[in-house]
């Protein structure tokens, strides 16, 4: 059973969530704060399906709580906030937010949301896909019990890091990523995190994987957030 984790300070509105989550078949757990929020989402990080989290909280806002949250978990995200002015939204989804519903909204329309995030997460996660041996893309074939890639029927002569990072973003094709993000899924602790680092390491696999590394096709860049594999490849 899917899990979701709902992270508001308004009591009433969790339980109602909680009851609604729990009709369309779903698992909830609730939190009443930032800081218990993040404690849950810390001991079911391996277990969560979505988080929904509202942005105006007397201990942690939902900005904190979404900050470090994306340091270790790409789980989607759902912000709920009282407030309407774009450059809250904006901030929101620049820290790793994949949706954003203003209050007072219809519960119809929240479960809605939250399906369809749960239901992309579930197909773009490589984590909660059966072992897919050989990925086949437009013009790309990652084979990944070998660990080998072909572009255009050549082959891409990848380091180890350099395929896993590859693989990491493949598998997760349309959902875009911040470099800190990467960094903790692919290097784990096996590489001292810097930002220019990361760019570095993509700019030399686009120039391993990319017909036109000046005009990616496979990792596109998305300015102010972070990298993303092109959702059509």
């Amino acid at each position: 059973m899917k899990k979701v984790l709902i992270i508001d300070d308004d009591r009433e509105l969790c339980a109602l969530m909680k009851k609604c989550a729990e009709q369309e078949n779903l698992s909830a757990v609730t939190a009443p704060g930032g800081v218990a929020g993040l404690r849950l989402a810390d001991e079911n990080r391996d277990s969560l399906s979505l988080i929904i989290l509202d942005v105006m909280m007397p201990d942690l806002n939902g900005f904190q709580v979404l900050q470090k949250i994306r340091e270790t978990s790409n789980v989607p995200v759902l912000m709920l906030t009282a407030r309407s002015e774009e450059e809250d939204k904006v901030s929101g989804l620049r820290l790793g937010a994949d949706d954003y519903l203003t209050k007072p909204f219809s519960i119809n329309e929240l479960m809605a949301r939250v399906n369809s995030l749960i239901r992309r997460y579930t197909t773009l996660n490589p984590t909660m896909e059966t072992d897919t041996e050989c990925m086949t893309l437009k013009g790309m074939v990652i084979d990944k019990t070998n660990r080998l890639v072909t572009v255009h029927d050549n082959m891409a002569e990848l380091t180890g890091k350099e395929f896993d990072l590859l693989f990491f973003l493949a598998a997760n094709k349309g959902r875009v990523f911040t470099k800190k993000q990467i960094y903790t899924q692919v290097w784990e602790e096996d590489y001292a995190f810097d930002d220019s680092n990361i760019m570095s390491f993509i700019s030399k696999l686009r120039k391993k994987i990319e017909p036109d590394p000046e005009h990616p096709y496979y990792i596109q860049t998305v300015r102010g957030v972070g990298y993303r594999f092109n959702r059509e490849a």
